[in-house]
């Protein structure tokens, strides 16, 4: 043997792996000799117990962190022991909380626990935001036979403040702000308008992002079977299930929205209904159909004044005579006795008894005699007063306003019906929009659709009526309403409002009320409005000064 040369020393073991006996073998190589080609045996490893050693946290740590922040999802959840939970989390974190990018610094190690910084690109559409937060993960012994080193897996590695059944999630938060602003350009909002509450959150959401508004983005813990928008309606979640932002990537930014509104006018409407516990009222310019202003008494979501289905009484007489004159089965002048009761299909009388055996037609409208009207109920076909509703004033016709609106309902009917449709009771519905809109058209000849918001910003198109109202009997409804202001049932509310102006009266019957709704109609210029008092009584004595008040305002 040469002085100097190393013997090598082969030593060959086997280790059974796994309490099943699978006969898997670790085989590690023989020391060698110097080079001159020895034999090469194996031994084997056995596989690691005892708390990962402070190299394999920092070294596992380093790993994960460094195959997470690449993007090499099926890297780093390999280095987990829950590979299928990680690779999940790790997929959301890049898609449903839009990382667009994310970087690591890996702090010193406490034990098996290392915390470390995490700063990450949010990228939703046009809006981007840096995010930075603390987080940590244990490294854990692996349950596998080798013992390996592995992250523990719990949703907190990817956020702190994420439990089972939590992941996180980026989306838009609320629909786009606006700033409404009246016609003017003077802003309108719920503090100084409160009637306006339940509108501007509808016009914000079918409006804002016309209006060059920009929704606000969050990242949001997002729970399993909970909603994770603040846009979600309050009834779909509790304040303990509501999802918690962890992070605003964009605020959002209003967009102005020119609405046709006047805030002169609305402060005059919300002044007028406030003196009643239950009172609505519109007001519309008849030139173009646009809606100057909508108030409520009642603060509540139910908008009555656009959305209220209730019968409309006397004012309904305006839709009427319109149908009685085009048919040439009357004319103002022309003698219409008005008697205490008449009958067809079941009696119907006057209110407080009154009649007029001598009256014209146009006295019969200026005084709302309803048996007068009740009279002709036999000369028209069933169906004469919806076509007339629908294809000269438009109503039933779907309304595209800007915002929900009930359009009017005037059905065929039949006997009793058809004939208690001619006063504005039966079925007849209407709001005071609609009936706003009624006396508008009357003032200006043709259907205009009333609407809150340009048809231009979004490209809708307005409902059009079949055809106008002719000529000779646009006059003649003028006339008959200019009589009702000035000597008719709507002399008192209408007493000191000069220039062109036309009115109407009604009240009507509800069952089970003690007292019938009060409703006024009227037009000033190139302002129509139409207000409705629940269980008001007389419209004149009721809703008169409502409208008055508007049209003073306009």
């Amino acid at each position: 043997m040469h002085k100097g040369a190393k013997i090598a020393v082969g030593v060959v073991a086997a280790a059974v792996v796994g309490a099943g006996g699978l006969g898997a073998y670790y085989l590690v190589d023989a020391v060698a000799s110097d080079g001159g080609g020895g034999s090469s045996h194996t031994e084997a490893a056995p596989a690691e117990t005892g708390p990962p050693t402070a190299a394999e946290v920092e070294r596992t740590a380093r790993d994960f962190l460094a195959a997470w922040a690449a993007g090499d999802t099926a890297k780093a959840a390999g280095l987990t022991d829950d590979a299928a939970a990680a690779t999940t989390a790790l997929t959301g974190y890049r898609a449903a909380a839009h990382v667009e990018k994310v970087a690591f610094k890996q702090g010193a190690a406490t034990g098996a626990k290392v915390p470390f910084s995490v700063t990450a690109e949010v990228v939703y559409g046009k809006q981007r935001s840096t995010w930075t937060y603390d987080s940590a993960l244990s490294v854990v012994r692996g349950r596998t036979g080798t013992g390996r080193a592995l992250v523990g897996w719990q949703p907190s590695v990817v956020h702190p403040q994420l439990t089972a059944g939590q992941s996180l999630k980026t989306d838009v938060t609320q629909a786009a702000q606006i700033t409404a602003v009246d016609r003017e350009g003077r802003e309108l909002d719920a503090k100084d308008y409160p009637s306006l509450a339940p509108v501007l959150p509808e016009l914000r959401k079918r409006f804002g992002e016309k209006a060059g508004g920009e929704a606000g983005v969050e990242v949001r813990v997002e729970t399993a079977g909970q909603p994770a928008s603040a846009s979600t309606p309050a009834s779909a979640s509790t304040p303990s299930s509501a999802p918690k932002t962890l992070h605003v990537v964009s605020k959002g930014k209003p967009g102005k929205l020119r609405t046709t509104l006047d805030a002169n006018v609305q402060r005059a409407a919300e002044t007028a209904v406030s003196g009643h516990a239950d009172a609505s009222v519109v007001a519309v310019k008849p030139s173009t159909g646009e809606i100057l202003a909508v108030a409520n008494s009642k603060k509540t979501d139910f908008n009555a004044a656009l959305h209220g289905q209730t019968a409309p009484g006397s004012t309904m007489k305006i839709v009427t005579s319109a149908m009685l004159l085009e048919q040439g089965k009357a004319t103002p002048g022309k003698p219409l006795p008005c008697p205490k009761n008449a009958t067809y299909g079941m009696t119907f009388h006057n209110v407080e008894d009154s009649e007029n055996p001598g009256a014209t037609f146009a006295q019969d409208f200026a005084a709302s005699c309803n048996t007068a009207f009740i009279s002709l109920a036999g000369q028209v076909s069933d169906d004469a007063l919806a076509a007339e509703a629908r294809d000269v004033f438009g109503l039933g016709l779907e309304w595209k306003s800007g915002i929900t609106t009930f359009d009017g309902r005037v059905p065929s009917d039949s006997g009793a019906g058809k004939a208690a449709a001619m006063i504005g009771q039966g079925r007849v519905q209407m709001s005071p929009l609609n009936m706003a809109s009624v006396a508008a058209t009357v003032r200006n000849g043709s259907f205009r659709q009333p609407y809150l918001v340009d048809p231009s910003v979004d490209g809708r198109e307005l409902a059009k009526a079949p055809r106008a109202l002719p000529g000779p009997v646009a006059d003649n409804l003028r006339s008959m309403m200019r009589l009702t202001a000035l000597s008719g049932t709507g002399r008192k509310a209408m007493a000191g409002l000069g220039g062109d102006v036309g009115a109407k009266t009604g009240s009507a019957e509800v069952d089970n009320q003690t007292a019938p709704n009060g409703w006024f109609t009227a037009y000033r210029g190139d302002v129509a409005a139409a207000a409705v008092v629940p269980q008001g009584g007389h419209g004149g004595d009721s809703a008169g000064p409502i409208v008055a008040a508007v049209l003073r305002a306009g």
